[in-house]
């Protein structure tokens, strides 16, 4: 496949977050023709190209170089080079690196093609049992300042919501959420989703609590909440 030099320059390509076959055709075959791949860690990432068989240009772009870096990238896509985009696992800019460059490159009508693929809070969602017609995806919440505040904005929330969260914060938000929507709120904690020792439970926050204040937690987070009852 050759990347037509008359269309996209930046292509945002979703990688797996766990399971290494969730990656698309379209995505293997764009990886193997960019000249270069926007990496959040170009050694996870180089594991994953390795595993593929790709030996491409990989440059750190991440939360704390984005800044800088945008100037130079946008000045080589507007030359003519053709880049990929990929996060440590999932969709970029989705709770990653990737919204900055985006912007910029619309900004400079530098033309961008995003792949479908792998994202955590989807299978999440559906495997919650929870209505997914209408939903919030709220992301991480912040560690300290604006927490109780993003909370308290949610506590009438009517449309299920999702949240990411590490496994050493798990505990102290689902404590937090329990508080702000009641014990006996419906509830879905998924972990390492596609991985091997992938799970899933659902029950009230307050069962959720229990069950989590006795388990050694690993693995990403994915938190699914009902919503408020009209």
């Amino acid at each position: 496949m050759e990347l037509n030099p008359q269309e996209t320059a930046l292509y945002v390509v979703p990688t797996p977050i766990g399971n290494l076959e969730d990656i698309t055709l379209r995505a293997i075959k764009i990886l193997q023709n960019v000249h270069l791949i926007l990496a959040e860690d170009t050694r996870k990432s180089g594991l994953l190209l390795k595993h593929l068989n790709i030996q491409k240009p990989l440059q750190s772009h991440h939360a704390f170089n984005e800044h800088q870096t945008l100037p130079q990238l946008i000045k080589k896509l507007k030359s003519g080079e053709k880049m990929a985009l990929i996060t440590d696992a999932g969709t970029p800019a989705i709770s990653d690196p990737g919204y900055l460059l985006v912007r910029a490159c619309l900004q400079n009508e530098i033309k961008i093609e995003c792949l479908p693929g792998a994202t955590a809070f989807v299978p999440a969602l559906v495997k919650s049992g929870l209505p997914a017609d209408r939903f919030v995806f709220e992301g991480f919440l912040p560690h300290k300042k604006g927490r109780q505040t993003r909370l308290k904005s949610l506590q009438d929330e009517a449309r299920t919501m999702i949240f990411y969260e590490s496994p050493q914060r798990l505990l102290k938000t689902l404590q937090e959420f329990a508080q702000i929507f009641g014990v006996e709120r419906q509830a879905s904690v998924s972990r390492e989703l596609t991985k091997i020792y992938e799970e899933t439970r659902n029950d009230t926050l307050e069962k959720l609590i229990l069950h989590f204040q006795n388990t050694n937690i690993k693995g990403e987070i994915v938190i699914v909440i009902q919503g408020a009852e009209k």
